[in-house]
Parts: C-alpha cells; structure tokens; sequence
C-alpha cells in the first residue's frame, strides 16, 4: 500500500548518516504526496517541501501568506507517503521565536526528517529576488535558540539560512552563519551564492553541512551534482524544478487541447493508466481488500 514503511525517528536517524557520509545528497522539491513517490522510485536520496511550491500550489505568491499549519498539513501527507528523509521550507519561523518553537514541534509531529527557518524580514520574498531584507543578526539568533530549545527528537535536524549575502555581503552571510550554529543550527543553507568561487569560499569557513540551492532561474550558477561533490556540499537541491516542469506541461497541453479540440496529439506524453496504477499499489491495496481490483486493463492503457 502507498504508506512508508518507516518510521520518522529511522528517518531521522538515515537523514543524519547521510549527512555525515561525505556523498552528496539529492533533493528534489515534491509538489505532493504523489510526486514525493516518483522521487523515491527514481531513487533519489532525500525529498524537499518547498514554501514556494505550496504557496504557488495554491495560487499565492511566496511573500509569507501560508501558515504553519498549511505547510504542516502537506508535510505529513508527503512524510506519510515516502522512506526517504523530508526536509521542509519554514520560511521564517511564521512569527516570533516563540512561533518558530512551535514550528519545530508542528513539523516534528508531521514526520519530517528536519526544516530550515530564514533570517528574512516580513513579509518574505523569494530568496533569488532583489529588494530582500534580513533581520539583525541577533533577531535570528533568538529564532534559532527557541527552536533549538523546543525541538523534542534530537535528531530532528535544524537547518539555518542566511539570505545576507545579496544584502550584506558574502563575509556577513558567514559571519551570520556561524552565529546560528553557536545558536543551535546544525546545518546551514547559504542562499543566492553567486557562483562556484563563493561556494568554495562558503565551505571553507563554516564546519557544518551545508546545502546548495540549485534553483533555476536564480541568481546562483546552476552547478553540477560532481562539482558540488567535489566542493563539500552535503546536500544539492532542486526545490522548484518539478513545478516548472509539470505547470509548463500542464500549459502546453492546455493550448494544444484549445487549438485541436482534442487531447489525441498529447496521448504519447502523458502517463498511462497502467503506470498510474502501478505507482498507486491497487494490486497492494488487493491484498486489504479484493473489491477494490478485481479488474483487467485493457491492453495499452
């Protein structure tokens, strides 16, 4: 049946070895629980909840509209679905210290292998985007501590990013990130590093993870899995790249079926029914309940 066969604290546990292993963990951003299964089945190392997938998925921009309980809501129905380790966009905490506390322990109870939280301002923007704002330095400390405080499962990772380096520079997106490690941060996300020389730069002078955000269209050189490998990142992420892909599909197949007056043209690049089967477990499910497949496919479906 389509349910993990893990439990959140193996995950947790798998989440930690593998930062620890010197490979280069994978990450694909999930657009549902659905997508989060087709990530496992290509066999990737870990999946990722995007804000700014969910804030698009429902039609907001990613300017800190969604809440806590939204995002929380989607992680466990993605945490409830897949073996691999998920990791979650907090965005800032949704609040006060005091609010990125509960954060943790919503996102704890959601299954979650670990989250970050930022050092924006609100409301948020996207973090590859000008006109940013960060808060001092000392603000996001206390955001970190709280949620270090809070968390429950010790091995429930917290992750920090700074977005200072397009506001302050590089050498104050450093100086921040080691700040939110003594705070409590156990892994850092340095966002809308330039190119190759900031990474290694970034790398050399913070002893922690660190994930590399390989988001299309951004500010950051889309580097490849060997170099970031070979730089001593820990984790490669790609947090927006199967929503672009599915809604640039999902456009294309709309102006075709307006213009011919039929899907028929579209059939050779759509998931069969077959596949779609497969990917849901009805056979799986059978063994629960014969009811609910008892019937054959017609062939090429």
């Amino acid at each position: 049946m389509l349910h993990t066969r893990t439990t959140p604290a193996s995950r947790r546990r798998a989440f930690r070895e593998h930062l620890a292993s010197g490979r280069l963990l994978r990450m694909p951003g999930a657009i549902n629980p659905y997508s989060a299964r087709l990530v496992q089945e290509a066999g990737f190392d870990a999946v990722y909840l995007s804000g700014a997938v969910l804030a698009a998925d429902l039609a907001l921009p990613d300017i800190g509209l969604t809440t806590s309980t939204e995002i929380a809501a989607r992680a466990q129905q993605i945490a409830r679905v897949t073996d691999l380790p998920a990791l979650v966009d907090a965005d800032t905490g949704f609040g006060e210290p005091m609010n990125a506390a509960r954060t943790v322990q919503l996102m704890e109870d959601a299954g979650l292998a670990g989250l970050h939280l930022e050092d924006q301002v609100n409301p948020k923007r996207c973090g590859h985007l000008d006109g940013k704002g960060v808060v001092p330095r000392e603000e996001m400390v206390r955001r970190v501590r709280a949620a270090a405080d809070a968390r429950r499962d010790p091995d429930f990772l917290l992750m920090a990013r700074t977005d200072a380096r397009t506001v302050e520079g590089l050498a104050a997106a450093i100086d921040r990130a080691k700040a939110y490690v003594d705070a409590g941060a156990e892994a850092i996300f340095p966002e809308a590093l330039m190119d190759e020389a900031e990474f290694e730069a970034f790398r050399a002078a913070v002893d922690v993870p660190l994930l590399a955000n390989m988001t299309e269209f951004g500010k950051s050189r889309l580097l490849d899995a060997r170099t970031l490998e070979n730089l001593g990142y820990n984790i490669a992420l790609y947090p927006v790249t199967l929503f672009r892909l599915a809604m640039g599909a999902i456009e294309d197949g709309l102006r075709t079926l307006a213009a011919e007056g039929t899907q028929e043209s579209l059939l050779p690049r759509m998931q069969n029914r077959s596949r779609l089967y497969e990917v849901l477990g009805y056979e799986d499910y059978a063994a629960f309940d014969s009811a609910v497949f008892d019937f054959t496919l017609p062939p090429g479906t």
